[in-house]
């Protein structure tokens, strides 16, 4: 297989997080990719420019990090981190889409915080800025446990973002629980070998 990637992003991490999860790591292919040029060998396997994007042994080209974690849950004869169906598989559909939610934020005010600023700027900030710490609450109040499924990866993957991204925002403080949590699990070779560069 061949994983479109940028040890940055933090979609990324969350699918070579659970690529390690699942014994998978050593059959993905990373490709070095910038999104943001929209290199022509990202638009062939995804028009969209995103990342991650990975290319299947039969050539199939999957974007979207949940359809490719989805898709790799299917694979080897690890224990699933999307459960197949049931009250499970929503709360842990759940949790991953809060903690998405929080990456896509914390990744859409990083890239406006590059450009000229403005009073529209300034408000679209505030409003992601707004849904980070409406999402660290949701989280706090989850109590994450373990790192067992899919959404807490997705947790412990929001959470390195910020401490990548944002360290003058600091969270912890204000989420012991989270914080604990994610003090507990970072150590965990998914996180520890997918951390975004220095």
């Amino acid at each position: 297989m061949k994983l479109h990637h940028s040890p940055s992003s933090p979609f990324v991490r969350k699918v070579m997080a659970a690529a390690i999860l699942r014994g998978l790591d050593g059959k993905i292919e990373k490709i070095p990719t910038n999104p943001h040029e929209s290199p022509a060998h990202l638009l062939v396997d995804n028009p969209l420019s995103k990342i991650p994007a990975l290319v299947t042994d039969d050539g199939v080209a999957l974007i979207d990090s949940l359809v490719i974690c989805e898709y790799l849950d299917t694979l080897g004869d690890a224990p699933r981190l999307i459960p197949a169906a049931g009250p499970e598989r929503i709360k842990v559909l759940q949790l991953h889409a809060i903690a998405d939610g929080l990456m896509d934020a914390a990744v859409a005010r990083r890239g406006m915080a590059q450009l000229p600023q403005d009073d529209g700027r300034r408000a679209y900030d505030a409003r992601q800025k707004g849904v980070m710490e409406r999402s660290l609450a949701a989280l706090e109040k989850a109590e994450p446990q373990g790192l067992g499924n899919l959404g807490l990866v997705s947790i412990g993957c929001a959470l390195g973002y910020l401490d990548f991204r944002y360290a003058h925002e600091p969270w912890r403080p204000t989420h012991p629980k989270l914080a604990a949590w994610f003090d507990a699990v970072k150590a965990n070779r998914a996180f520890a070998e997918t951390m975004p560069p220095a």
